[in-house]
């Protein structure tokens, strides 16, 4: 942990919090509470975000080894992620370029050198090339150049595979986080579990709910609550995205250290990539959530847990499952995502036409500025 080096912006906010952390601003703001609750809003929201900006899929430890490929169907269309044999990141349209027939089944995880579709066998390798067909005589003047897969635009930095509907798309905020996330070393990661959770509510409610830290002490009160200082906490942006740091209540003493390894104790960082990925960067492990909206009222939450390396003890495998389902059954689910679904089933009620935020909640009005600024574009 030593060797790594933390950006001058962690560093930031780490002596932020050390002089007792800040608000965001002052007063209270506002976000219209049918934000959450318009299905035209959903539709815009994907025509104009989700179907043009680059968007999280899978951290590179999904794909450890080369000529490795997982379907993926949350974002609306049948992808395959993939690792080719030189160890470049694609993601591919998950059809067979012959008559359209999804590629790969199922979801689980495959390694081979080679994908054979299951209605005729036409053969590609991992890097979207086709490279065989049966009876190829009978497609006279077939150029196999001309029929690999769909490949989308993607891009792999800093331990995070990134992709985009838009042909034009920039990944440049990508290689900038980068810079933060190999202060954690997020690209040595093992992927020690992965579960999708299926969310009766808008996906903007449970990206509000990693914009603050106002609700810790209360909503987790019986889970971690204990671990964290309350309204000790600070936060800055990177373009649309979010960095946020909230004190770790056991290492108080240590917010003012100008040791990284110290203040990898004290500290969880927490990254909101716009639009809806969160990373949040635990001491000794990291949890990525990428959000997948369905509907206005229903979101599919990817959470993906990573460790420093794969466990070597039965141990040490009983340690991280432990953390694993404090976090991902008890802290996401029950609290966090249920604490989504009831917001959703109030404000589909009518009872209120705004959500009121206090000082400790300003990220949620600026990651709102930010949708809203996507969809007036």
């Amino acid at each position: 942990m030593n060797a790594l080096t933390p950006t001058p912006g962690q560093l930031a906010l780490a002596a932020e919090l050390g002089r007792g952390g800040t608000a965001r601003d002052d007063g209270i703001a506002h976000v219209a509470a049918d934000a959450y609750t318009r299905a035209a809003r959903h539709d815009a929201e994907q025509a104009r975000i989700f179907n043009r900006v680059p968007l999280v899929i899978a951290p590179s430890a999904l794909l450890p080894d080369r000529n490795m490929a997982v379907p993926h169907d949350g974002f609306g269309k049948p992808l395959l992620v993939a690792r080719d044999g030189d160890g470049r990141a694609h993601v591919f349209l998950n059809v067979c370029r012959h008559r359209g027939t999804r590629l790969v089944e199922g979801c689980a995880a495959i390694k081979s050198p080679r994908l054979v579709c299951p209605y005729h066998a036409w053969t590609y390798a991992l890097d979207g090339r086709l490279t065989g067909l049966p009876r190829p005589e009978t497609f006279p003047g077939l150029d196999k150049g001309e029929f690999g897969l769909k490949r989308l635009p993607t891009h792999e930095a800093g331990g995070l595979i990134w992709f985009s509907f838009d042909a034009d798309a920039d990944f440049a905020d990508a290689d900038i986080l980068a810079r933060d996330f190999a202060a954690f070393d997020l690209a040595g990661q093992h992927l020690f579990r992965r579960r999708t959770h299926e969310v009766r509510a808008n996906w903007k409610l449970i990206m509000d709910a990693f914009l603050e830290a106002y609700h810790v002490q209360r909503l987790h009160a019986g889970t971690i609550a204990p671990f964290f200082q309350d309204g000790v906490s600070t936060a800055d942006t990177i373009g649309a995205h979010q960095r946020s740091a909230v004190g770790r209540a056991a290492e108080a003493d240590a917010l003012s250290s100008g040791d990284w390894a110290v203040l990898r104790r004290a500290i969880t960082y927490t990254y909101q990539l716009f639009p809806g990925t969160v990373l949040i960067v635990s001491p000794d492990y990291i949890n990525l959530m990428i959000l997948m909206p369905q509907a206005h009222d229903r979101v599919l939450v990817e959470d993906l847990m990573l460790i420093p390396e794969a466990p070597a003890t039965d141990k040490a495998r009983d340690h991280w499952e432990r953390s694993w389902q404090l976090l991902d059954q008890g802290v996401f689910a029950a609290e966090d995502f249920r604490a989504a679904e009831l917001g959703q089933q109030g404000l589909a009620s009518g009872a209120i036409d705004r959500l009121t935020l206090g000082q400790l909640e300003r990220g949620i009005r600026h990651f709102h500025d930010a949708v809203e600024g996507m969809l007036g574009a």
